[in-house]
């Protein structure tokens, strides 16, 4: 069964109205105005986070230090939690912090984490801290990219590797994953089926982790149903290495042949949903040819 399927099923466990709250802008009043539904939201993304992570309730009190019956009393709706015993458990159970936010909602609690847009949030001084990382190195690649690979920044040396390897002109605004699985870049990739399957392990991990995002899930679906992607890839590989570096081997033509290591940093932002879910991605040349290639 693919994942994107898994998670399909695994969705009917959550009350459609704690779907759709988490959508909308209406959510907050949601969970504010109806008592009835509020009682019932925060026992039942309790009890899926601890299912999506393997857990008995027993297990979860064990790590978390609290009683099993205490759990149990919680996800029956018995118990009301306070917003530090939400927080404690969702800590012990690594919840998204944007997912987070919903079970402080629906526990009653306002969210506690500011989920601000990527275009507020680059407007700002993060904008500019990250246009000087871009600018320090030049003359290569490097871009930012959100949640779902959707390129938001990316200097020249980046936006000459997407017009070299996939002919993209404006890289700003286009999906990295799938400008990765198109047709042009797999004709000058030398390794691309080596780094394809790197990528996709990495986004398999995520959609695990964000069992509620759709719409990584939809990604990850639609680069699984690119022609040539080996069957294999479909099953994730919960065995394999998880390599923080990705080698990128490319022939622009027949004299001229780059070799970069990509590398993604994370800003640890423990309080902004938006900051921590943002990715920078840089390209070392691994050789002097690349290297004076850019230069």
């Amino acid at each position: 069964m693919c994942i994107h399927q898994t998670l399909v099923d695994a969705a009917v466990h959550l009350p459609v109205e704690v779907i759709a709250g988490s959508q909308h802008q209406s959510y907050d009043e949601f969970v504010v105005e109806n008592k009835k539904r509020e009682d019932s939201v925060f026992p039942a993304l309790l009890k899926y986070w601890r299912q999506q992570r393997g857990m008995s309730q027993l297990d979860l009190g064990l790590t978390a230090d609290v009683s099993a019956r205490h759990i149990s009393f919680l996800e029956s709706g018995r118990s009301k939690p306070s917003v530090e015993m939400v927080a404690l458990l969702a800590e012990t159970l690594a919840v998204p912090l944007r997912d987070r936010n919903d079970l402080l909602r629906g526990a009653g609690f306002k969210a506690s984490f500011p989920e601000p847009s990527v275009s507020e949030l680059l407007d700002g001084p993060l904008g500019v801290a990250l246009n000087t990382m871009l600018e320090h190195h030049e003359p290569y690649p490097m871009m930012v990219f959100d949640r779902h690979y959707n390129v938001v920044r990316v200097n020249n040396g980046g936006a000459a590797m997407f017009l070299l390897l996939a002919g993209v002109e404006d890289a700003v605004g286009v999906n990295l994953m799938k400008v990765f699985f198109q047709q042009a870049p797999r004709e000058v990739i030398l390794n691309w089926e080596e780094a394809a399957g790197e990528i996709l392990r990495r986004i398999q991990r995520e959609v695990m982790h964000r069992p509620n995002d759709e719409e990584l899930a939809s990604l990850l679906a639609e680069l699984l149903e690119n022609d040539g992607v080996p069957e294999g890839w479909r099953t994730p590989d919960l065995l394999a290495s998880s390599n923080p570096m990705v080698a990128v081997k490319a022939k622009i033509d027949a004299e001229t042949e780059l070799n970069f290591l990509a590398t993604i940093t994370s800003l640890n932002a423990p309080s902004n949903v938006t900051l921590d879910e943002l990715r920078i991605e840089s390209y070392l040349p691994m050789d002097e040819a690349t290297r004076d290639f850019f230069e």
